[in-house]
């Protein structure tokens, strides 16, 4: 547990924020454009709306969960992070989530897209991009 504690301090003193079109880049060298029939605006608008682009968020929910990094990863559900019952789907630690080299979360986000929710296990793309005009994400970008 303390190490748990000290690590997700480190990862706070730490944090990255991607600039949009930056991280709109990031996500399309890794494969994310058109990745399970998504394009490129929904995985900046999912990011946009989870953590605005900082690797090192972290939210505490209601139900004992935490969600971890860019694009806020539910601990009981796809990562261990020591204290969370979890099914641990991406079979690693939530702090791994919290660095700035993000592919280990991008291979994580693209774990949870295959199971059968999709993109919709995440709230904020159901609620802020899901049938929404997404060209605002790569405006201006020169993708």
């Amino acid at each position: 547990m303390k190490s748990l504690v000290f690590l997700l301090l480190v990862a706070a003193a730490n944090a990255r924020v991607f600039e949009r079109c930056e991280w709109a880049r990031v996500l399309k060298s890794y494969g994310m454009d058109g990745y399970r029939g998504y394009s490129l605006a929904n995985w900046v608008c999912l990011t946009q709306w989870e953590s605005e682009y900082t690797t090192t968020k972290i939210n505490h929910n209601t139900d004992g969960s935490t969600d971890y990094g860019i694009f806020q990863i539910n601990s009981r559900w796809w990562c261990n992070d020591g204290q969370t019952k979890t099914s641990n789907g991406c079979n690693l630690s939530c702090s791994d989530l919290l660095t700035d080299n993000v592919a280990m979360a991008i291979n994580c986000a693209k774990r949870v897209v295959r199971d059968p929710k999709g993109i919709e296990a995440w709230v904020a793309w159901r609620d802020r991009c899901k049938n929404k005009d997404l060209s605002r994400y790569l405006a201006g970008c020169r993708l």
